[in-house]
């Protein structure tokens, strides 16, 4: 409910004028009730999969509107939720309810019968190369190098090693490299005995690190979880026969399995069997289901190792990185960083233009990185303002972004209607502009630049192409803004406040340096044959007057509450100023930051179970509300906000805090 959005489906399916992002365009999301039934059976499906119920059935269940959904939305893949899907498909084709299910309490002939082993080989294999593959994606150049990741080493988690090793080092060598070698070895170490506990050691000690690291649900849980895959199928037993007899009451079988039709034998048959007394061998019966078995074992073996290697069929979902991010476990590999999105609209009708907020009608902003998603972006917007009486939109996207602390560069052509721009899956799409590798060694020269600078100092790089240019605005807050050409040529074209005509130009080489005027227009168009090199340094004085000034009633605040004895007392300061409004608001959040470090075990425990509390209601009471909306007719627009609003209840942790703090909590719906 929690991992593939239940509690929020009207917000992300309800409103028409979204755009939305299918692996096919013919598959569209339904009426938001019908929505709210797929989930619904998605979970009936996951608890019968969980009790071993029905258990075909309930892996169809959610197998079906589980991949109906991921289809839905590629703005959604991740990884995980691709090898939640695989993961289901091989439970349908399993025997996993034969031990301690539903299922073998009502079928002596399930019961506690052997598993065939290649269920045991597939479920391994899936995993060893979740691990394998992403250690050889890491491989790339940037990881290897510490540029993917530079920052998380900063997290509270690498407390203990940041304690001992600087952060650089800790970047470099516990986060890059440290990763590096548990994927490419993980899978190895659960593999045999003698070295799994090595592997359930530094495993769980990933995992673990990675549920505290990233927002990524139950991925962490997941894998943690798999762990014990790798041991001997019989360890659950052997666990069981360690409790004491009170409890085996309620736990599974301690018993030997019986045997299963579905096995194939090829050991003596048991004592007692008379040919077993003579040495002899009873002859395995090979059935079609054997030969099948084998068949699908190694066509599924041979097309997951293919395809996160299959892009060069695929090429239309190519750009900086290959293909759509989810089925290729290159995690964590590409970072990235936004600049600057515009998008311009032309009525080719009547030559009018306009401009559009950059992630209008989406909420999500991963369209930007994929030409696919940009082509139905474009098809979306046309649609939207075809709507509005533009009889026919042209558009038109300059996107800049800096992957894994390359330059600031853009990644479509802003000359190309992408309305009308070619796109297929198999081919390269041409408007996308490629990745400037020969540029990749300047990420050395930017932390010299860097270091030289003041704190309080912005600098941002930039590479551009031969023959277009940037236009550019400098806010009236920034002051000491200048542009340094670093490789190439440019012409620096300023143009006021207005955006009016050119005032004037100025062409400059490697090396030289230009002052940029505050609250003005300017484009910097790229003349060397070759792409151009420059960074802008700039100074932020308003905020560094809001931090000084911050500061400053912060400590005016400590002073005023250690003063008065038994209050906690404030400086009496006008509320009605906005910046002192400003910092009421930023220091109450380090007081909520403050309280959460401190919080206790049982507070966390609590703030988490309230969470998920209200998720898992809003989640269940929405859906049913669905079903009565299918079943007796939706009521009344006044009546139906009334009931969302009461399926809507939600948990605060800020306000839970506060209630920590001596300050009321939320009232609970």
């Amino acid at each position: 409910m929690q991992e593939r959005g239940m509690s929020s489906l009207d917000m992300r399916f309800l409103d028409p004028d979204t755009c939305f992002f299918p692996l096919f365009n013919f598959l569209q999301p339904p009426y938001i009730d019908w929505l709210y039934i797929i989930y619904l059976v998605m979970l009936i499906g996951a608890i019968g999969i969980m009790l071993g119920f029905c258990f075909r059935l309930s892996c169809l269940c959610f197998l079906g509107p589980y991949w109906f959904i991921f289809f839905l939305d590629k703005t959604a893949w991740n990884n995980h939720s691709y090898l939640y899907g695989l993961t289901s498909f091989l439970l349908l084709v399993s025997d996993a309810n034969r031990y301690w299910s539903i299922d073998g309490l009502l079928n002596k002939k399930l019961r506690n019968s052997h598993v065939p082993l290649w269920n045991y080989t597939l479920l391994r294999f899936q995993i060893f190369i979740v691990y394998f593959l992403a250690g050889l994606k890491k491989l790339d150049e940037d990881w290897v190098t510490g540029h993917s990741m530079t920052r998380i080493s900063k997290h509270w988690v690498f407390s203990p090693f940041t304690m001992f090793f600087s952060e650089e080092f800790v970047s470099q060598w516990i986060v890059h490299m440290g990763g590096l070698i548990i994927d490419l070895s993980m899978g190895y170490l659960l593999f045999f005995d003698f070295t799994r506990p090595i592997a359930f050691f530094f495993g769980g000690s990933f995992h673990a690190m990675n549920s505290q690291l990233f927002h990524i649900g139950m991925f962490s849980y997941t894998m943690l979880a798999t762990l014990p895959l790798f041991s001997s199928q019989d360890w659950p037993k052997r666990l069981v026969h360690k409790c004491p007899d009170r409890m085996k009451i309620i736990l599974p079988l301690e018993t030997p399995a019986q045997d299963s039709r579905r096995c194939l034998y090829t050991k003596d048959v048991k004592e007692e069997d008379p040919q077993a007394k003579t040495g002899k061998q009873k002859k395995p019966q090979m059935r079609l289901i054997h030969h099948l078995s084998a068949v699908f074992v190694l066509l599924y073996m041979s097309e997951q190792l293919f395809l996160p290697y299959s892009h060069f069929i695929t090429q239309g979902y190519n750009s900086w990185t290959q293909g759509l991010y989810g089925y290729s476990w290159d995690m964590m590999v590409h970072t990235w960083s936004v600049q600057h999105m515009k998008v311009k609209y032309v009525d080719a009708a009547t030559g009018e233009y306009g401009f559009l907020r950059p992630g209008v009608f989406t909420e999500s902003n991963r369209w930007s990185s994929h030409p696919d998603m940009l082509k139905q972006y474009a098809s979306c917007l046309k649609q939207r303002l075809q709507e509005h009486n533009i009889a026919q939109p042209q558009f038109y996207f300059d996107i800049w972004k800096s992957m894994n602390n390359r330059f600031q560069q853009r990644m479509v052509d802003p000359r190309v209607d992408i309305v009308t721009a070619d796109w297929s899956p198999f081919k390269p799409s041409s408007w996308m502009m490629p990745l400037l590798v020969d540029l990749t060694p300047w990420r050395e020269k930017f932390k010299e630049i860097e270091e030289t600078m003041a704190n309080e100092t912005d600098v941002v790089f930039v590479a551009d192409f031969p023959g277009l240019e940037l236009e550019n605005y400098i806010n009236p807050d920034f002051d000491n803004v200048s542009l340094t050409v670093l490789y190439g040529e440019v012409r620096v074209e300023f143009r006021g406040k207005e955006n009016n005509e050119s005032l004037k130009n100025v062409t400059l080489k490697k090396d030289d340096k230009l002052e940029i005027p505050s609250g003005e227009f300017h484009n910097v168009l790229t003349t060397s044959e070759s792409p151009s090199c420059y960074f802008y340094i700039s100074t932020n004085q308003s905020e560094v007057e809001f931090n000084k000034n911050l500061t400053e009633y912060l400590e005016r605040q400590n002073t005023s509450a250690s003063s008065t004895d038994g209050n906690s007392g404030t400086v009496n300061e006008s509320s009605d100023d906005p910046l002192i409004q400003k910092y009421q608001k930023v220091a109450e959040r380090k007081k909520r930051r403050e309280r959460w470090k401190t919080l206790s075990p049982l507070d966390y425990f609590k703030v988490w179970g309230f969470k998920k509390y209200f998720t898992f209601r809003r989640s269940l009471l929405m859906s049913g509300l669905a079903v009565r909306n299918l079943v007796f007719g939706t009521p009344d627009m006044d009546q139906l906000a009334k009931d969302i609003d009461w399926a809507s209840g939600q948990f605060h942790p800020e306000k839970y805090l506060d209630e920590l703090a001596g300050v009321p909590m939320m009232d609970h719906p």
